[in-house]
């Protein structure tokens, strides 16, 4: 063999390695540029822009396609809720939400909006809520019948009062509702003239005996009219003579005897039940009248701003509150988790069209520029597109080889 021949043989599988290398490398290149369409004449060159951004509307839409139809379907969104979704999971992040709103509330802005909205709450509620369900309830006839039975007895029928409080309760009836000079008055208006006629009349046809001789010798006309004449002329001193009376017949020991002994246990059975009976009805039925007047009445006259802030700054340092966030957390977690595990396939179903994942990944794919687009696809298979370039250089070693073998069996 010549070897100045040699090239004829060299050159075929060089140039075609170099052929096969390159034109896979620029094949893969024009997958993406230029990234812009060129113009000559009015009419866009062949292979402008490239394949990819030439159809990446097209491409963003099959991408969202595959996605949504292997990758996130129902199936995999409720498995993947379900992970999501685990107790442990839900009871953090409830837990974190509680413990958020609780330092939310100790904040001093955030106190004053949230007592706002806990005042007009209770106000609502026990303004004009309440109100008309007590007006609603009170036309039943149990009604409260268990409670307000439990109340006559155990406080009503067995209240008695103390040696002090009768004292005291004795006192007052001699020194403010009984004194002389309303004693004297009471005297004045019962001993009018009718009543003495009456009385004298009376006393004349029922008294027997020796009572008979005094009644129609002397009767007592005169002498009721002269103690009442003795009452309005004699103010002071009939003033006093009532207090000296008073004091003779030992009226405040008296008083507050009575008093000791008043009782409802003392009364018979069936008055004390109907009693129970009567009282009952009459809470009932002013509750049902007058119960809806008496807490609107109340609630205009209280600061709720005030007794919500108390109420929330108590809540907000209460360690039973803060003890309990843990135990709450827990108990709404599973509650979430039965709920799910009914109706999780419906709530996906609903989910999926209201996120619309698949508008979002074609939107996501179409906003993307070719140069970023081609830098995400080849940091992902930059090794297997290289491959396929080194490869195309092997073929094409190889193809040149075939004709170097070609040739050398022509020359034979």
């Amino acid at each position: 063999m010549d070897w100045s021949d040699l090239w004829l043989y060299v050159t075929p599988p060089v140039v075609g390695g170099i052929i096969g290398y390159f034109t896979n490398d620029i094949a893969i290149k024009m997958l993406f540029r230029p990234y812009r369409a060129f113009y000559i004449g009015g009419q866009r060159l062949p292979f402008t822009p490239g394949l990819i951004p030439r159809n990446q509307e097209r491409l963003a839409q099959k991408v969202s396609n595959t996605i949504m139809g292997s990758l996130l379907t129902p199936e995999e969104l409720q498995k993947l809720a379900r992970r999501l979704l685990q107790t442990e999971r839900v009871q953090a992040a409830i837990l974190w939400l509680l413990q958020l709103a609780i330092d939310q509330i100790k904040s001093e802005e955030n106190n004053q909006k949230s007592a706002k909205i806990v005042a007009g709450i209770l106000r609502d509620l026990l303004g004009e809520s309440l109100p008309r369900i007590l007006k609603v309830l009170a036309k039943r006839e149990d009604f409260l019948e268990v409670q307000l039975n439990q109340i006559f007895d155990q406080v009503l029928l067995e209240f008695q009062l103390s040696e002090e409080q009768a004292t005291r309760l004795a006192d007052w009836l001699l020194q403010v509702v009984l004194p002389p000079d309303v004693l004297r008055q009471t005297i004045v208006d019962f001993l009018t003239d009718r009543t003495i006629q009456t009385i004298d009349e009376s006393f004349r046809e029922k008294s027997s005996g020796t009572y008979w001789v005094v009644a129609n010798l002397f009767g007592l006309r005169n002498t009721l009219a002269r103690l009442r004449t003795f009452c309005l002329d004699e103010k002071e001193a009939t003033n006093a003579r009532l207090q000296e009376l008073t004091q003779e017949l030992q009226m405040r020991d008296r008083i507050k005897k009575l008093l000791q002994n008043l009782s409802l246990q003392n009364l018979p059975i069936g008055t004390v039940r109907q009693l129970r009976k009567t009282t009952r009805e009459s809470v009932r039925h002013y509750l049902q009248t007058s119960g809806s007047d008496l807490l609107q009445g109340l609630t205009d006259s209280v600061d709720w701003e005030n007794i919500a802030s108390l109420l929330l700054n108590r809540l907000g340092s209460s360690p039973v509150v803060t003890n309990s966030l843990g135990i709450v957390s827990q108990e709404l977690a599973l509650i979430l988790e039965r709920y799910l595990e009914k109706d999780l396939e419906a709530i996906v179903a609903q989910v999926i069209p209201i996120l619309s994942i698949d508008q979002v990944i074609v939107d996501r794919v179409k906003s993307t520029s070719p140069a970023d687009l081609e830098a995400a696809i080849e940091g992902i298979v930059k090794n297997e597109l290289q491959a396929i370039v080194n490869l195309g250089g092997v073929l094409g070693v190889i193809v040149g080889l075939f004709q170097t073998v070609f040739l050398l069996f022509n020359q034979q």
